[in-house]
């Protein structure tokens, strides 16, 4: 066995990474992952470059800017593409949908999912700079970095915040906005966000050019994992209800319905979308002017699963010659989410468990 490892950048990503790890696919490819593990965005930076960790799953806006100044980054696959979100408001805010945030408190909380929330709010003709909304947050970062400063007890849930006032809405995703409608908060559809978020595959170029074999094996475990994550519901939720276990732990039932919501978007062969790369460099040139010096695609080596792809090794998984559609997937389930928020919302509300949302350089549970 191999021995490497992995850390995460949120514990969000742990609901992924527990089934590839109990699936046993890193194992039948000799590699021993420690994946178990939180680090933060400056030491990640320092560990990889240094090669005291092999991975790193996220970082995904501060490396454009840190490309521009030599930084030895690579991206070798993306596991999500897209931001499922939905806006939690009060019944009686009178918001009907995003043109209605005009002049209104909008509640955040970590560095990457406040620059989609920014980002978003642009694209649909609310800009910040114009002072069109405010932005209330539940985050301090440590000064030119996207490390949030860790001050005392966890702060509430945003959705608890739109539900006492502090602010008039937050964007949000399942279980969130699940328990917000329970609580009697209004839930507003919206469209997903393409991004890349959640767990991206990186590492240096450099250890990429020294261990290719390790490469190859590493990712065709995140592969054949995301495979099983897809294709065996039951057991992959009973995976995650044993080890999602913060603050008490999960129902069979909440367990259920995470692996629904994240089945629906895993990316099958690991490639990125472009307009996910595009809409994460926007935010990056919104964090560090450097990044304007970089082509977004310089920091991208898909080579390897391309070669994987090309080789049938994943059209085999699926049995069919073609990988399952894994496009729009925005849920649409909120006629029916009070009675499921009962137990399981309960549970999930308990354990305080960060929602795929919150992925990169953010400790945020919503």
């Amino acid at each position: 066995m191999d021995k490497i490892a992995f850390p995460y950048r949120s514990g969000s990503h742990l609901v992924l990474l527990h089934v590839i790890a109990e699936s046993g696919s890193w194992e039948k490819y000799g590699l021993q992952v420690e994946y178990d593990r939180k680090i933060g965005s400056v030491e990640s930076q320092k560990a990889v470059a240094s090669g005291d960790i092999e991975f790193i799953g996220g970082n995904h806006v501060s490396t454009y800017g840190l490309r521009a100044r030599g930084i030895d980054w690579v991206y070798l696959g993306q596991t999500v593409n897209q931001v499922n979100h939905q806006l939690v408001v009060r019944a009686d805010s009178g918001i009907h949908g995003i043109a209605d945030l005009r002049g209104k408190k909008i509640g955040t909380r970590g560095s990457h999912p406040t620059l989609n929330n920014w980002l978003y709010l642009k694209q649909k003709g609310l800009d910040l700079d114009r002072d069109d909304y405010e932005f209330v947050s539940q985050s301090v970062f440590i000064e030119g970095t996207m490390d949030e400063v860790e001050t005392g007890p966890r702060p509430p849930a945003l959705w608890q915040w739109v539900k006492d006032g502090t602010v008039d809405a937050a964007f949000m995703g399942t279980p969130s906005s699940l328990f917000a409608q329970a609580a009697g908060l209004k839930v507003i559809d919206v469209e997903p966000l393409p991004m890349i978020q959640f767990t991206s595959l990186s590492t240096s170029l450099k250890f990429t050019q020294k261990h290719p074999d390790i490469v190859d094996r590493f990712l065709k475990g995140v592969i054949e994992g995301i495979h099983f994550f897809k294709t065996r519901p039951v057991e992959t939720a009973k995976i995650i209800q044993k080890r999602i276990t913060r603050g008490g732990g999960m129902t069979i039932e909440q367990a259920t319905q995470t692996q629904q919501n994240l089945a629906r978007t895993l990316e099958p062969k690991l490639y990125p979308k472009m307009a996910a790369i595009a809409n994460v460099y926007e935010e990056a040139l919104r964090q560090d002017k450097e990044a304007r010096k970089v082509n977004p695609m310089e920091l991208w080596d898909l080579h390897h699963i391309r070669r994987l792809d090309d080789s049938g090794f994943i059209d085999q998984l699926y049995g069919t010659g073609k990988a399952p559609h894994h496009g729009h997937a925005h849920v649409h389930a909120h006629g029916d989410a009070p009675a499921k928020a009962g137990a399981a919302g309960k549970a999930a509300a308990a354990s305080g468990i960060d929602h795929t949302d919150c992925d990169e350089e953010c400790a945020a549970t919503h």
